[in-house]
């Protein structure tokens, strides 16, 4: 008989998935459905992801995690998840565009987070199925002091993820199947087999997510747009993560630090030069020039630093002015 498989959160859990899959003795006319979530956190997203998409018979909904890919929205587990993939990112996330919402068949509904009792699967708002920050206000409203399953009576049983149940899944009346069983954090990896709506577990190999976050730290920040910041900007993202456990973090932003102090020191070297260049230049070869404001500046002696520091808001204006005025200022190390 065919059966339907549903895999809890994978979070990029990559060798627990191939275990859990071995536990149940997957079949090829089997359908593999996840209930979404398949990256952040684990340490292999891209070869969680490339499984799914290259096996037939497989399904993978919506959950907020591809969401926050789909919409650009970035905390650090995106920001890990973008570099782990690399240059597969971006054609990545046009798939995940592709994902459904919910899947149903005669045995069983699935969705990453919840759904409205008496709601069928397509009527319901796509931020309560996914379970996004909005969803979650919007069912926090109207269960105040229940949960959305708790008021589940749907005949047809639903299959979800999303909130993390402990070790073991959260099973209700038979009805209600929660299948986010903690693997990124070292718990369980789960899968339901319908019809029979026999579970399975498989041990997680480690707390993957502590783990990747302290791998990724430094690969992390040297990605962040350092020369796009504001001074202030830079100031902040510096303290911010100044206390970090590695030592190489912590002596790479030091090193950022140092950049950013030599890059504002230049002011009076740039102040210099532009009214030394101002001099040299005639006013058609002025208005040319691509430091022409800087420049008319000078020659009608209104730049001082602070005008000049108004126009010098961020690392990049500054290398850029200094290359057009003959300077090399120094460079961020990679």
């Amino acid at each position: 008989m065919r059966r339907t498989v549903i895999i809890g959160d994978i979070h990029g859990c990559f060798d627990e998935l191939l275990e859990l899959l071995q536990e149940v003795n997957l079949r090829p006319d089997d359908l593999l459905v996840s209930v979404g979530d398949l990256v952040d956190r684990g340490p292999a997203p891209g070869e969680v992801v490339r499984f799914f998409r290259e096996r037939p018979n497989s399904v993978v909904v919506m959950g907020n995690h591809e969401r926050k890919h789909v919409r650009g929205i970035f905390s650090y587990a995106q920001e890990i998840t973008r570099l782990q993939l690399g240059e597969r990112y971006a054609e990545t996330v046009r798939w995940m565009r592709t994902l459904p919402y919910f899947f149903e068949n005669e045995h069983v509904r699935v969705v990453h987070a919840a759904m409205l009792p008496g709601v069928p699967p397509a009527e319901q708002r796509e931020e309560i199925l996914c379970g996004s920050t909005s969803g979650e206000r919007e069912l926090a409203a109207l269960f105040p002091d229940s949960h959305w399953h708790d008021h589940y009576t749907d005949a047809k049983p639903v299959v979800v993820g999303h909130h993390v149940t402990g070790r073991e899944p959260m099973i209700r009346d038979g009805r209600v199947f929660g299948l986010d069983t903690g693997a990124c954090h070292g718990w369980n990896l789960t899968a339901l087999c319908v019809p029979g709506f026999t579970v399975h577990s498989v041990e997680a190999r480690a707390d993957h997510w502590s783990i990747v976050k302290r791998r990724w730290q430094l690969p992390v920040l040297k990605s962040k747009p350092w020369h796009g910041f504001t001074w202030s900007e830079l100031t902040a993202t510096i303290a911010r993560f100044s206390s970090a456990p590695d030592v190489a973090t912590r002596g790479w932003l030091e090193t950022v630090e140092k950049w950013a102090a030599d890059l504002r020191s230049s002011f009076p070297a740039l102040v210099a030069a532009a009214h030394r260049v101002a001099d040299e230049l005639t006013t058609d070869e002025l208005r040319r020039h691509p430091a022409a404001q800087c420049l008319f500046q000078a020659r009608n002696g209104r730049l001082d630093q602070t005008s000049l520091a108004r126009q010098c808001s961020t690392p990049r204006r500054t290398v850029d002015l200094a290359a057009a005025l003959g300077l090399t200022l120094p460079e961020l190390p990679d």
